[in-house]
Order: structure tokens, then C-alpha cells, then sequence
């Protein structure tokens, strides 16, 4: 078995800059390693959470890394102690809500944002399922 330490996606995406800025603002992640023309990594102060972005075709990644990510079928989530105090949050911010507030059966409060990548990022907060 190969133990891990912690786990984190890589995106390729453009614009390290701007996704810095959102998840530092919104999200309040603090970037350990940023190269505007290679890569950024974010980690959260409170929980520990990373994510890392990758410009595409750089010359030290192997080919299959140099293309762009697909932001469709892909979601960044985070869960959070009170959804409807993040979603307030989020329009206060005039933040880009491309899926507003909703209450699912099986036990979520979440809602959608879209940062400056394109990536959709489910803000998530855990309920009780309905089983009625």
C-alpha cells in the first residue's frame, strides 16, 4: 500500500493570477508557491484544503499536461458550516452564481459559483438527509 499525506487536484488553466486572487478573497487560501508563468499551489489555512493550477504547454510537463482543462464535468468542492451565510457572502461579493441555493434530499445545502478559470466550485454545507 502507498500511504498519502495529503491529496489536491492539479488544474491547467490560464490566468494563475486571477484564480489566485479569487480563492484567496473568497475562500481566504494562502499561496505557498505562485509562478504566473507555471504554477500555483493554494493551501487553506484553517482546514488544510489544496488545489494547484498549472499553465498549459509548459516545457518541464509531460505533453499530456500541456493542454487545457475541460471546465464541463468537473467541480472544485467546498464544504462550509453555514451555506446560506456563504451564499450571502457570495452576492455581497458579486461573486458569478451559476447555481443558486438549494436544499437536496439526500442531505446538502449547496450552491454553484464559477471562478475566474471557469471551474465550478460547489460551496457545500452537510444536512440531515429528508428520508420521508
Amino acid at each position: 500500500m502507498i500511504e498519502i499525506e495529503a491529496m489536491f487536484p492539479v488544474m491547467v488553466t490560464t490566468d494563475l493570477e486571477s484564480v489566485k486572487q479569487f480563492y484567496e478573497s473568497v475562500f481566504g487560501f494562502n499561496a505557498v508557491f505562485f509562478d504566473p508563468n507555471f504554477y500555483l499551489h493554494l493551501v487553506s489555512p484553517s482546514t488544510g484544503a489544496q488545489l494547484g493550477f498549472l499553465m498549459p504547454n509548459h516545457a518541464t510537463q509531460p505533453e499530456f499536461l500541456h493542454a487545457m482543462m475541460s471546465k464541463d464535468g468537473y467541480v472544485i468542492s467546498l464544504e462550509v458550516r453555514d451555506a446560506e451565510q456563504a451564499y450571502a457572502e457570495a452576492q455581497r461579493m458579486s461573486l458569478d452564481v451559476v447555481m443558486t441555493l438549494k436544499q437536496e434530499v439526500w442531505g446538502q445545502i449547496h450552491f454553484m459559483l464559477q471562478d475566474p478559470a471557469g471551474f465550478r466550485v460547489d460551496v457545500v454545507q452537510h444536512i440531515e438527509a429528508n428520508t420521508n
